[in-house]
């Protein structure tokens, strides 16, 4: 968790989250679907691998630093495994090259978009197990429990993990400044979670007073997530969230203290110790994995998964994807094709086939990019414009009903002004 602004005292914590679907009753809300249980074991787990990952790069996991690159390969290997489609963005900040990693599960609206999220990143002073490896992987365990359990969400569901919170919130932030605003608005809600396991926790639900309309759906489903009290805390741009608000996107999250002392009611209602902070090792060396609160991350996790399954809604279950993840270089001024061969696919395409995309380019603005149907139709996902940013990381949606679903897909990238290249990273269909 950032530095950037410190904690309001604790006794003020609400859940600010994403309306997702028309308001609920301010009563408890009722869980419309039946989470499964997170695995503690695993979440440690992830968390042993963190702090492996530390141990083995000097000590941490930060900006800059090798371990942060090499927690974000192996998050990515575990999530591409389960069947996540990922992209790692890339951006600078204090003059070294910082990393977010996103993961979308297949299938769900993609107009309609649940995001959860937690910063990756260290402190330099050491592995950050607590903050916030506890986030990360109670995000990752949840997202690989998605994958077992094959979940088909009415909205499509991504994760991100991000860089540089540290150093004042930088990935998410920029993230969420270079999607384009189509794509920014079909994110209904996001969700943060940042140091889930405090060994001295407290059980904080960030507020929805002050946070874009939308927010106290998520704040009451996660309230009633837990089977101990909560309260609600504001977090103000302290951090991943602010980003997604500021953009007006409905934003929540758990928390469980940082150096906040927690006091001698707290320490009634939750156990612990009194006059002590929720965190002693905030920032320090000793945020190790001897730093976390079992129970804690177990109830976070476990309310990650509840909100997931709440808010994600029941939906069709996903059909076949489809990818080619070969790169193809883009050269300045040229026209470039990746084909993707579809078999064993009944009928026609769906009316909502989703093209994913994951094209490096120094000016994506330069780019023209079109899906060509076997028979050689052409559904234009991008038009050149004055767009200077970089990379084209996301997914289309293209009516494909009139189409026969089996045959060679291709991707055609133009490079239509002079001065940039790039790269198709790879790309896909999910019917």
């Amino acid at each position: 968790m950032s530095l950037k602004r410190t904690i309001p005292p604790a006794g003020a914590l609400v859940l600010a989250a994403a309306l997702l679907s028309p308001p609920v009753s301010t009563a408890a809300p009722v869980h419309s679907l039946a989470a499964p249980d997170i695995s503690l074991a695993n979440v440690q787990a992830h968390l042993n691998d963190l702090q492996s990952i530390a141990t083995a790069n000097g000590g941490n996991r930060a900006h800059g630093r090798p371990g942060y690159l090499a927690s974000v390969n192996h998050l990515k290997a575990k999530l591409d495994a389960a069947g996540y489609q990922t992209s790692v963005q890339q951006f600078t900040s204090s003059g070294a090259t910082g990393y977010n990693l996103i993961a979308d599960w297949p299938g769900g609206d993609p107009n309609s978009v649940l995001m959860l999220g937690g910063h990756l990143d260290s402190v330099t002073a050491g592995p950050g197990i607590n903050d916030n490896g506890s986030g990360s992987a109670g995000l990752l365990e949840v997202a690989l429990t998605v994958a077992r359990e094959r979940l088909a969400p009415q909205k499509h569901i991504r994760f991100g993990w991000w860089g540089a919170e540290e150093l004042g919130l930088i990935g998410s932030t920029y993230y969420v400044n270079n999607l384009p605003t189509t794509e920014r608005s079909k994110i209904k809600g996001y969700l943060n979670f940042d140091m889930i396991g405090s060994p001295n926790p407290g059980y904080f639900v960030y507020s929805a007073s002050g946070q874009p309309s939308g927010s106290l759906q998520i704040q009451q489903v996660l309230q009633a997530a837990f089977t101990v009290p909560t309260e609600l805390t504001s977090v103000g741009g302290r951090s991943d969230h602010a980003a997604f608000a500021r953009s007006g996107i409905p934003v929540g999250g758990t928390f469980t203290g940082a150096e906040v002392t927690k006091t001698a009611a707290q320490a009634q209602k939750w156990g612990g110790t009194s006059g002590v902070a929720f965190d002693r090792c905030y920032h320090r060396s000793c945020d190790t994995t001897g730093n976390i609160d079992a129970t804690a991350l177990d109830r976070n996790s476990d309310a990650i998964a509840i909100a997931l399954w709440n808010l994600a809604g029941a939906g069709t279950p996903p059909g076949p994807r489809f990818e080619n993840p070969e790169d193809v270089t883009i050269p300045d001024l040229s026209t470039v094709q990746s084909p993707i061969p579809v078999s064993g696919v009944s009928g026609n395409a769906p009316a909502a086939l989703a093209v994913g995309v994951d094209i490096t380019h120094t000016y994506r603005g330069d780019l023209v990019i079109d899906l060509v149907a076997p028979d050689g139709t052409a559904f234009r996902l991008k038009d050149s414009d004055n767009d200077s940013g970089d990379d084209v990381v996301t997914t289309y949606t293209v009516d494909a009903s009139g189409e026969v679903a089996n045959g060679t897909w291709v991707l055609r990238v133009r490079d239509v002004a002079s001065a940039d290249v790039g790269r198709i990273n790879g790309w896909s269909l999910q019917f």
